[in-house]
């Protein structure tokens, strides 16, 4: 089980740093840059900061000291600028809707779109258009009030800290609040065509795990979104080569259907539980980074390697362009390692350069700058940021798990979470006391979100 730390991310020191990055390009200041380095060590290797374990001991717990700033925005909360024309109950969401702003945190919302943000994000247009229908007894609005709602949506997400960009990084737009091309919006219609005793029973509860290889609800919802969408015209009686790729679309339109009844039924928290652990089955599927041209490695890593070290150099420089992307969870960063190992064997390497180059799942995420062994992994189970007054943002990363990249093989099963003989933990170890802090990690763990970002803009 690898070790879990709690990233306290500083606003306030996050902005200094960028200052005196500026400061040096500007006024040519460098050298007083670096005698910082005494001060806030961040080339310190993360090994030297961490807590010895003998190696017949259980992993505990290893708790940086908090960061001692607060983060201003969700202190001094803006009042937002509503249409007036919404019908979407806030209000009755406000602890949904503040969790969002956490987890949509403008400085980190593009760090952590992909795992956090977007799927809290769209979990919770799901579940105030369900709890809606409560009333208006529709699973959709209409393209006006969609265009109201998810302006005043917005509006208060960035009132409370969160990214004014969302729709950007989370590709949503107003279409994403109506029925779209689902023929079924109204909750007695739907009741009427879908088995909703079983679709409820199914999917009132969710195992993280266990919900992703048995897909026992995600069937049930598939079933009930395809009942729905033969409600349209017999796709098998149209003209057109794109009729089944329509017929596809509907069904897909429909499960948002489908999800948004479950979020009528359910409370809200349930819901969120329901929804984020659906959409986490979809994203440790998929690795979401961007793989440059892997043509220069083959020059160098190509047929007998017969320059070591030329080879490393040159995979080096290529995974440090995937570092600067976003953070990734652990099964992701194995997904990840499998594709590009995949990429890397159709242009001819055949040698394990993972292992001869020492490549680690770690080495696929984002990383602080500076520090070559500070990649945060984050858990494959569903998770939120926390906002503490005193210590700012945080979350949870895996800073111990050095676990190798593996080499694709013939005889290797493919990457899934369902693998029995995957060895990924889902979560570190849970902190449960504030016994035991390091000093000297501190301006570590404080540094990281601001440097990663600064690498990023690089």
């Amino acid at each position: 089980m690898s070790e879990g730390i709690s990233l306290n991310l500083s606003l306030s020191m996050g902005l200094l740093v960028l200052f005196l990055l500026l400061l040096c390009f500007h006024e040519s200041c460098c050298s007083s840059m670096y005698n910082l380095k005494g001060h806030i060590s961040v080339n310190r290797r993360v090994d030297d900061l961490l807590p010895e374990i003998p190696p017949s001991e259980a992993p505990q717990p290893f708790l940086p000291l908090l960061a001692p700033s607060p983060l201003a925005p969700f202190t001094n909360s803006t009042v937002p600028k509503l249409s007036g024309h919404c019908l979407l109950n806030f209000t009755a969401a406000e602890s949904l809707m503040s969790m969002t702003s956490i987890d949509c945190h403008a400085v980190f919302a593009p760090l952590l779109a992909n795992v956090v943000c977007c799927p809290q994000l769209e979990a919770t247009i799901l579940i105030l258009i369900g709890q809606s229908s409560r009333k208006t007894n529709m699973l959709a609005l209409n393209g006006t009030l969609a265009e109201h709602c998810l302006s005043d949506f917005e509006q208060i997400l960035v009132g409370q800290g969160a990214a004014d960009d969302l729709k950007k990084i989370c590709s949503i737009n107003a279409s994403n609040l109506t029925e779209a091309s689902c023929p079924v919006k109204d909750v007695n219609e739907f009741e009427s065509t879908v088995d909703s005793s079983k679709l409820l029973v199914a999917c009132q509860k969710v195992d993280p795990v266990k919900e992703c290889c048995d897909q026992i609800c995600q069937n049930a919802i598939l079933e009930a979104a395809t009942k729905i969408a033969m409600k349209a015209s017999d796709p098998l009686n149209m003209e057109g080569h794109n009729v089944l790729s329509d017929h596809s679309t509907r069904i897909n339109d429909c499960k948002s259907i489908v999800l948004r009844w479950l979020g009528s039924k359910l409370d809200p928290s349930r819901s969120k539980e329901v929804l984020r652990g659906l959409s986490n089955c979809n994203v440790n599927k998929v690795c979401p980074l961007s793989f440059p041209s892997t043509k220069h490695l083959a020059k160098s890593c190509g047929d007998n390697i017969s320059n070591q070290s030329a080879c490393c150099n040159a995979m080096e420089s290529y995974v440090s362009h995937l570092q600067k992307q976003s953070l990734i969870t652990n099964l992701q960063a194995l997904d990840c390692a499998t594709l590009l190992g995949t990429k890397l064997q159709k242009s001819s390497i055949t040698a394990d350069v993972f292992k001869l180059c020492h490549i680690s799942l770690k080495d696929f995420t984002l990383q602080a700058a500076g520090n070559q062994e500070s990649g945060c992994l984050l858990p494959s189970l569903p998770s939120d940021a926390t906002f503490d007054k005193s210590s700012g943002i945080s979350f949870i990363c895996d800073l111990n798990d050095n676990i190798p990249a593996p080499w694709p093989s013939s005889s290797r099963l493919p990457t899934q979470s369902c693998n029995s003989s995957v060895r990924i933990p889902a979560l570190p170890a849970a902190a449960s006391a504030q016994s035991g802090l390091y000093n000297e990690a501190l301006k570590f763990y404080q540094l990281f979100a601001s440097s990663a970002i600064l690498l990023m803009l690089i």
